[in-house]
């Protein structure tokens, strides 16, 4: 067997400690991306939108709009209080009150010079018989036994109505001559066989109510204006006892019935008691 020398070299007294072997690099890692957030399903979630309100509110606006005509409608079909209808057919402004007339169907006011007509008052299916003015109105009597009173400046209203009892048959047979009858400036007395009645003009309030004595009527187109009295035919059968002739007329003013115990023609206050007077509905303002 043959040993081979080997030649050990000892290190250099001088010399740097041999270096350990540099471990491997660790695998260089990318930065991590942050996550995006979970997103929750569309149909979990509410979206909104900035037309979402208009949106919202949009179908009833539509609603309104297609319903308008349907309400106009409705509100020109509907009938007015009374049949009422008036027709402005000139604005005059700063002139003289306009005339009044009754045509077929109509109260008319009317310029006095040149004819034309400045309104008119209809009532459907109703005539007018007659017509004055008090005041600055236009009252008017119909068939059906309706009494009126209208602007008569410029036919802007109707004030009021008041309805006769029971009145229209004998308005048919005898028209309305005579029947309204102005007691001054403030009292309308209106005239039918069986009683006289007053209404404030202002408002159509009823004052006092004059019925006719038993078995007699009031004839309204037999009456005339003394002063501020209406003296008023009241014609009784021949074989009545009080059908005098005295007891055949029938003295009035704004105040009611005139009597031995008032202050003939135009007093301006009741007597004590009322005798024989007429029935007071109201006292005097």
């Amino acid at each position: 067997m043959v040993v081979l020398p080997v030649e050990v070299t000892a290190p250099h007294p001088d010399a740097a400690p041999p270096r350990p072997p540099a471990a491997e690099p660790a695998p260089q890692r990318s930065a991590a991306l942050p996550r995006p957030a979970t997103v929750p399903p569309a149909e979990s979630a509410p979206r909104h939108h900035p037309c979402h309100p208009l949106r919202r509110f949009l179908p009833p606006a539509l609603a309104l709009l297609l319903a308008a005509p349907v309400l106009a409608a409705a509100h020109q079909a509907r009938s007015t209080p009374f049949g009422d209808h008036i027709t402005v057919h000139a604005r005059v402004a700063h002139e003289a009150r306009p005339s009044l007339r009754t045509t077929r169907d109509a109260v008319e006011a009317y310029d006095a010079e040149t004819g034309r007509p400045r309104w008119s008052y209809a009532r459907e299916g109703r005539r007018p018989l007659a017509v004055v003015p008090a005041r600055g109105d236009a009252i008017a009597l119909w068939d059906d036994g309706l009494v009126t009173d209208t602007a008569r400046d410029d036919g802007g209203a109707v004030r009021w109505h008041r309805a006769l009892p029971g009145v229209s048959p004998w308005l048919a047979d005898h028209g309305g001559s005579g029947v309204l009858r102005p007691l001054g400036a403030r009292m309308l007395a209106v005239v039918t066989p069986q009683r006289i009645a007053a209404y404030r003009i202002a408002d159509g309030d009823l004052r006092w109510v004059l019925p006719a004595r038993r078995g007699c009527e009031f004839a309204p187109a037999r009456a005339v204006r003394l002063g501020t009295a209406l003296l008023i035919a009241q014609p009784c059968p021949a074989g009545d006892a009080a059908g005098s002739w005295t007891g055949e007329i029938i003295a009035v003013d704004d105040l009611g019935r005139i009597t031995p115990d008032r202050t003939p023609l135009g007093n301006e206050r009741h007597s004590a008691g009322h005798p024989k007077a007429e029935k007071v509905v109201a006292r005097p303002r």
